[in-house]
């Protein structure tokens, strides 16, 4: 699944073109949305809860999608030639100047704005809710710390933890904890990793070319994601890449065994 600021970007980018507006078309290409036609209602803004996404409209009303692992929304001046393929698109919601086009998008429900909590009240803190607070860092610690014996790298992608961690971020917090995402949660300090995460998710919120060195260079972004080739960015020496997670939830896991303590897949 995409990371938590992929998500977040994709909402504000959504939200500066149709917030404000109304809807000059509704075109639902989902089997259980295929009546339904917004046309005429006035986009309140579009807002995000981890990795999920809420279009807002009057009426109190709100669409709710989900990127998963192949969705996106592009934004389009009106009348341009979309990028990908139209049988992909599962909805598309035109204002004037502008057509919000949502690809291979998941979850795809309307439903009253005050409700929306049924579909993320099981989410940890948000990572980049613009509203944390300390009590969101200490909730979102105590709920990672709770199952000390916890494989780090499952826990911090566990949305119920706190949410907004994908694979990349998983990967590059264990790193810069110095520990490898198969240690156990109680072989660090639980807050420290939550405030490494959000550091890191907010740094890169505004951006696509995403980063956690605080380099911006081609090769030069990340510790050890992916870096089984190049090597590790801080020793030089070899990067490791061996699964994590059984299932739908499997992810392969970049290490180095140079710079991170603790246990790994032979």
């Amino acid at each position: 699944m995409p990371e938590g600021d992929t998500v977040f970007l994709t909402g504000k980018r959504l939200d500066k073109a149709l917030a404000g507006k109304t809807l000059l078309l509704s075109d639902f290409r989902h089997p259980a949305l295929a009546t339904v036609d917004l046309s005429g209602h006035e986009v309140h803004g579009v807002g995000t809860v981890g990795k999920h996404l809420f279009t807002r409209f009057s009426g109190e009303l709100s669409l709710h999608s989900h990127l998963k692992m192949d969705g996106t929304w592009e934004v389009y001046p009106y009348g341009r030639r979309w990028r990908k393929p139209a049988h992909h698109a599962r909805v598309v919601l035109g204002v004037e100047g502008a057509q919000a086009v949502g690809f291979r998008v998941h979850d795809l429900e309307i439903l009253p704005t005050a409700a929306e909590h049924r579909l993320v009240g099981h989410l940890g803190p948000d990572l980049l809710d613009p509203q944390w607070t300390d009590e969101h860092a200490g909730r979102a610690a105590a709920a990672l710390a709770a199952v000390p014996g916890r494989e780090l790298g499952e826990a911090l992608l566990d949305q119920r933890v706190l949410a907004g961690v994908g694979n990349v971020y998983k990967v590059e917090v264990c790193f810069r904890l110095g520990v490898t995402p198969w240690s156990p949660v109680s072989d660090v300090d639980a807050l420290a990793a939550v405030l490494l995460a959000r550091k890191l998710l907010v740094a890169n919120a505004w951006r696509s070319d995403r980063s956690t060195t605080g380099e911006q260079a081609r090769g030069r972004r990340y510790w050890v994601y992916e870096r089984t080739r190049q090597g590790c960015f801080r020793c030089g020496g070899p990067v490791r890449v061996a699964s994590q997670g059984d299932g739908v939830h499997q992810r392969p896991t970049w290490f180095c065994p140079r710079c991170q303590r603790g246990p790994a897949p032979a």
